[in-house]
């Protein structure tokens, strides 16, 4: 058994954020990966049009920029080989193929104790760790294909055929364009903002109250989009930042999917399926559609809590921190900004006890 300063579960984006962090303060650490490889959801898991939704600059990972030469949203590839790169420069070298099946504080050495399964199965702590697809009265009967947003790679794989994308957060957009753009039949279950409101947002938060701004960009976004009942969007009765805050759903930012609803080109479905009988999946409205392929786009369920004994409930502003030298990282779904910072945190706070 190996004793460390620190140990890290996970060597995704949060992960590393805290290992570099750590390695500026000179204190000794590992990191633990269940896969085989550093950003696995980035690396392996995600579809191939895939850019980061903020401005590079929010997208930073603590001490090191993205290259100049790199556009303002950055693309899959480029984001991997930032990290890759990120790796290499704080000279971060994670223990793979290890899966964590307890970690227990003991009271008596105080001290704690981790269990790692080395093996080849497929725990980051993030926001996104095990696929979920919901329980849908007869999917079991589904002949064709069920996907998985991290199955998905490219709308070119499904020519000629008619898609069902369930679930309408960003990845489910995102999806919902590339298999139109490909020229595929496609459908969708789903405050739709631009990127460039948020990055709007993002300025006028320091100078605006919370309610002023989300009246704001609600007003930006009915201007700009328009009505949108026609087309079967209903707009939330709360604001995007509101929902955010209270209920960790990201605002859907629009990188070319309205206007592929507004043509015709997507169609948007009821948000309830009632039953799947066969190909046919008949909605809340009683009216039934053949479909070819379901594409799942319905996020991750956490696994933190089968082998984390301890863990509190965040609350602000000391959020990342739990007891007995216990930390958490994006726990409050802040995105890679809100890890930046909480990653700086974490390590002053190690390093001001030892």
């Amino acid at each position: 058994m190996q004793e460390q300063v620190a140990i890290i579960v996970g060597a995704g984006t949060s992960g590393l954020a805290i290992a570099a962090c750590l390695s500026q303060q000179s204190i000794p650490r590992i990191i633990l990966e269940r896969e085989d490889c550093i950003a696995s959801l980035w690396k392996k898991y995600s579809y191939d049009r895939l850019h980061l939704h903020l401005a590079k600059e929010l997208s930073e990972l603590p001490y090191m920029s993205f290259p100049a030469s790199y556009p303002k949203y950055v693309p899959k590839n480029m984001f991997t080989q930032y990290v890759d790169d990120y790796v290499s420069h704080f000279k971060i070298s994670p223990m793979y193929q290890r899966n964590v099946e307890s970690a227990e504080y003991n009271e008596v050495s105080k001290r704690w104790f981790v269990k790692a399964r080395n093996a080849s199965s497929v725990v980051a702590t993030g926001e996104t760790t095990n696929p979920y697809i919901p329980e849908v009265k007869g999917l079991n009967t589904f002949t064709s294909e069920v996907l998985h947003s991290t199955q998905f790679k490219s709308g070119k794989d499904f020519k000629n055929k008619n898609v069902l994308v369930v679930g309408a957060g960003n990845s489910g957009m995102e999806i919902a364009l590339d298999l139109a753009n490909h020229g595929v039949k496609t459908s969708i279950i789903i405050h739709i903002l631009s990127r460039e409101m948020m990055d709007f947002a993002r300025i006028l938060v320091k100078y605006l109250k919370p309610s002023l701004l989300e009246s704001l960009v609600v007003m930006l976004s009915k201007l700009v989009y328009g009505d949108l009942t026609k087309y079967g969007i209903r707009r939330p009765t709360e604001g995007p930042f509101y929902m955010k805050r209270m209920y960790g759903k990201y605002p859907l930012i629009n990188v070319g999917t309205c206007k592929k609803i507004k043509s015709g080109e997507i169609q948007v479905l009821p948000a309830e399926i009632l039953n799947i009988r066969g190909n046919d999946i008949i909605f809340k409205n009683g009216k039934s559609h053949p479909f070819d392929t379901i594409v799942f786009c319905t996020g991750f369920k956490r696994s933190t809590n089968l082998w984390l004994k301890g863990l509190a409930k965040p609350s602000i502003p000391n959020h990342w921190k739990g007891k007995n030298g216990l930390y958490c990282i994006r726990l409050l779904q802040r995105g890679f900004y809100g890890a930046s910072i909480e990653a700086q945190n974490i390590a002053n706070d190690i390093k001001s006890i030892m």
